[in-house]
């Protein structure tokens, strides 16, 4: 072979080599979803996901939602739970709604029975993906190891120089989750709230969000405890809303399957689509007309009609 045709076969091999390294990089790198409160009318998720970029430019990055309100942590953490499930085992979440950045609270990742990761401060981010997913191991970030490099002059926006970058790195592969930081015990800091049970004929749970689009209430009683109480479609339920102690409704409805099962303008209850119960009125906004908020302090009881 003249040294010709080695220099073209050397090329060709070390062509396809470089192929098949970027490939198997490729498919190593699991996704990496952000959360935040921050909007999108400036530039703080672009720098988030520019950080995420210079880690692994094949890194895989997508957007949960930058829409939670303003210092909300607990939408924060409702929104992780509704969609983590979704992905596969070894994707890396990274939430930020951080009212305490620069303070002495945590920062860390959990890493959920699920084999999801969860990158965030331990402020109650974490609270229902923690209950509904399991906790494997909690670490601290090390940000002596895993922050932006030249960033410690900023101390209000972690988010970019500590979360994302992190998250990134582990997402990438570039650092396993043994080299996060210290292991923790395994447990985060959590939100008290009214957990769904049913006793006496009566059904209790939590508001933990609206359907922001159509004004309906949605409760954390799942279809499972709706059928151990007994309750079928065609009964009506008496339904009554606190916000802590206050009584904010009290109304009749019936449990429903369709919201064109009742006339326009009407309460109903229905199953949403995560297998939980909701409150609505048919073609009208539910927590508009009757001022019905969401979050921790929110509760809801019902009892059948007979």
């Amino acid at each position: 072979m003249n040294s010709n045709k080695k220099k073209l076969f050397f090329r060709i091999v070390s062509s396809v080599l470089l192929f098949l390294i970027s490939t198997i990089m490729l498919r190593a790198q699991n996704a990496l979803v952000l959360q935040s409160d921050f909007g999108t009318k400036d530039g703080a998720v672009a720098s988030m996901k520019g950080v995420a970029f210079g880690v692994s430019p094949q890194l895989p990055i997508f957007d949960l939602t930058h829409e939670i309100p303003a210092f909300d942590i607990w939408q924060a953490a409702y929104r992780l739970q509704q969609t983590a499930p979704y992905w596969p085992a070894g994707t890396v979440f990274v939430s930020v709604v951080d009212p305490g950045v620069g303070t002495n609270r945590k920062s860390v990742v959990l890493k959920t029975n699920s084999g999801h990761y969860f990158v965030s401060p331990d402020n109650g981010t974490l609270t229902l993906v923690a209950e509904s997913l399991g906790i494997t191991a909690v670490r601290q970030i090390d940000e002596k190891r895993n922050r932006r490099a030249d960033s410690w002059q900023s101390h209000t926006f972690h988010g970019r120089d500590v979360y994302a970058f992190t998250g990134a790195k582990l997402a990438a592969g570039v650092i396993t989750f043994a080299e996060v930081g210290p292991l923790q015990l395994p447990e985060i800091f959590k939100f008290a709230y009214q957990k769904p049970e049913f006793h006496d004929g009566k059904l209790i749970g939590n508001i933990p969000i609206l359907d922001v689009q159509y004004g309906n209430v949605w409760t954390n009683i799942d279809s499972s405890l709706l059928s151990r109480a007994g309750l079928k479609k065609g009964i009506r339920l008496n339904v009554l809303i606190h916000n802590k102690d206050k009584k904010m409704c009290e109304i009749e409805a019936p449990l429903v399957s369709t919201f064109a099962e009742v006339p326009q303008g009407t309460p109903l209850l229905y199953v949403n689509s995560l297998g939980d119960l909701s409150l609505a009125l048919n073609m009208e906004n539910f927590a508009e007309k009757y001022k019905i908020g969401s979050g921790a302090d929110w509760s809801i009881e019902l009892r059948e009609i007979k």
